[in-house]
């Protein structure tokens, strides 16, 4: 197991930023390896709600299923991989902070895990993510700003 993590500031209130991350349709908005995402069920996000996603990593395109764990409004998102890839995240998350000037910081972070031959390529996904991880908190922040 291994774990990635942003801290961004994003210039927009705490509500506003906890509504757009909270819908994780929104997430092909800032993921480039998303190319589709669903909501079941649909309407309002709420502990339960699963996003199924196709997602593209390292050449492979792969089917994922997260499942919202936690969530407290405006402060925390907390979700858990269903899918059984080669590496998920074991555990995901946001956390939110309100700051001065109707601000927002937000830290992502995944805790991935290997399967069969993926605990072998654990450690590689880890690296690759944390390397990333500046970006994926700048694309973050470009999409609630525009949003």
């Amino acid at each position: 197991m291994g774990q990635f993590e942003a801290t961004v500031e994003i210039d927009r209130p705490v509500a506003e930023v906890f509504a757009f991350l909270a819908d994780g349709e929104n997430d092909r908005k800032f993921s480039p390896r998303v190319q589709d995402i669903s909501k079941s069920p649909s309407g309002p996000t709420a502990v339960g709600t699963v996003f199924r996603s196709t997602v593209k990593d390292a050449g492979m395109t792969t089917r994922r299923e997260f499942r919202i764990s936690e969530l407290v409004a405006p402060s925390r998102i907390r979700w858990n991989e269903l899918s059984t890839n080669l590496v998920t995240a074991r555990e995901g998350g946001y956390d939110l902070e309100p700051l001065a000037d109707g601000r927002t910081k937000v830290r992502i972070f995944n805790d991935l895990e290997g399967h069969r031959l993926g605990k072998l390529l654990v450690g590689l996904a880890v690296k690759a993510a944390q390397k990333d991880a500046p970006a994926f908190g700048r694309r973050i922040k470009a999409a609630v700003e525009a949003a």
